[in-house]
């Protein structure tokens, strides 16, 4: 089985239901009387539910994070805004969070590039954390990257996680400038966790069919506009993508055919941190910085040659 045959039969799960899981089973059974018996507004609920990421109070240390930054708000062209924040001073590394995340959760590779004589920019996608709150189609959130990156200026470096990925690969295919690119537990499309989306809440494949096309038109383009592999060819920026063996939401395959279709693209395979702990694992945020910081080295990161794979140490212990 190949890793794109894979990927089309395993489902990620990065799209989640804001409901409790005791309810699931409540919601699933609506829903599936309702794609029996009004299969067209069933499409338009799950739309609705698709297109509402999940909100989550900001922890504690992210709070801290954002009170050491230099805050502001940015317009994103279509009258709504987006909050920012940075660090540090010198080349621009913009952090893009993913579906239901917040700029914050990178917050572990502020300091690290900081110390490397970076400035770091992070935001909250629009419908996102400290954002205006509402339904937030995936164009949105390229739009809010571009926005962002033309108010505070040029970048040195990207690093994105999730389907933040996807939505760099796709600014990035617009016209985005910058030096390389940090891809963590990224998701190769989008077609797969709307497929997960529909099944997990009960609805009928027709719907989910539906709600496919539905977005298709609010939005007036293809869903094989945001296949990463697809743009991938057209991509110069060198590419690290990190992604660890145990990812429960996004399997590691994404990454991999991610790799394979980007140009000199290289791959680092992580194992037991899933797709959340990666992100504070200091291993990988060492592995990125080394990479954004090498932009002066065309085409490779420090010991690894463009195109190859390696594996980083485990993690001493799971916390």
């Amino acid at each position: 089985m190949t890793d794109y045959e894979y990927i089309s039969m395993v489902k990620s799960t990065i799209v989640r239901s804001q409901r409790p899981s005791w309810l699931l089973p409540i919601i699933r059974a609506g829903n599936r009387a309702l794609s029996a018996l009004a299969p067209r507004l069933a499409a338009s609920r799950a739309e609705r539910m698709f297109l509402t990421p999940p909100r989550a109070r900001r922890p504690a240390g992210e709070r801290a994070l954002i009170a050491s930054a230099q805050a502001r708000t940015v317009p994103i062209g279509d009258g709504s805004h987006v909050e920012t924040w940075t660090w540090g001073s010198g080349p621009r590394v913009l952090l893009v969070h993913g579906w239901g995340g917040r700029g914050a959760q990178l917050g572990a590779f502020v300091e690290p590039l900081v110390a490397r004589g970076f400035s770091v920019l992070a935001f909250d996608a629009p419908g996102h954390g400290a954002s205006e709150a509402g339904l937030v189609t995936i164009p949105q959130m390229v739009a809010a990257v571009g926005a962002v990156a033309a108010h505070h200026g040029p970048l040195g470096g990207l690093i994105a996680h999730s389907v933040g990925s996807v939505v760099a690969a796709r600014a990035m295919f617009e016209g985005l400038e910058t030096r390389r690119a940090v891809f963590i537990g990224p998701a190769a499309d989008l077609v797969n966790p709307a497929v997960r989306f529909t099944d997990m809440l009960g609805f009928s494949r027709r719907v989910g069919q539906l709600m496919h096309e539905r977005i298709a038109r609010r939005i007036a383009m293809p869903w094989s506009a945001f296949s990463v592999p697809e743009l991938a060819p057209a991509l110069k920026a060198p590419l690290l993508v990190i992604h660890d063996r145990d990812d429960g939401e996004v399997p590691w395959q994404h990454g991999r055919v991610i790799t394979h279709d980007w140009p000199g693209a290289q791959l680092l395979t992580t194992d037991g941190l899933g797709h959340r702990r990666i992100l504070r694992d200091a291993n990988v945020v060492s592995a990125a910085a080394a990479f954004i910081s090498a932009a002066v080295e065309e085409g490779r990161a420090p010991g690894l040659p463009a195109g190859r794979e390696r594996r980083a140490p485990r993690p001493a212990a799971a916390v």
